[in-house]
């Protein structure tokens, strides 16, 4: 079984349409199109899995960058989540994240710092 990654999608895009698609190359397990938590709208990418590889590895070649609603959409092979790395915004595990633990900035007009002042 393969899982396929498929991003860039119009948001009009629903989990049958991209089941639809999909399936014109081979059997479609499941078809899922990602949406926002909070609004309930598409995030513009989904996933896809295929029961047969060879028919997988087919529909990746045929419809990456092929227009799909008026959009070119993006198809690869999904990756593992254990390949991304931690740090993302948010993320209190290091890397690129934000946490609680440092201090703030200064404020508009920050005295510490001797205000603002032009260079020329």
């Amino acid at each position: 079984m393969k899982n396929i990654f498929v991003s860039n999608l119009s948001f009009r895009i629903n989990d049958e349409d991209l089941k639809q698609a999909f399936s014109d190359y081979g059997a479609v397990t499941s078809a899922k199109v990602i949406k926002d938590n909070f609004s309930g709208r598409s995030r513009g990418f989904g996933f896809v899995e295929m029961t047969n590889d060879e028919e997988a590895a087919k529909a990746i070649e045929e419809l990456n960058n092929a227009e799909f609603d008026g959009k070119v959409m993006t198809v690869s092979e999904a990756r593992p989540k254990t390949d991304r790395k931690p740090g993302g915004f948010g993320d209190s595990r290091g890397g690129g994240g934000h946490s609680d633990s440092r201090g703030g900035g200064g404020g508009y007009g920050d005295k510490s710092r001797g205000g603002f002042k032009k260079r020329f």
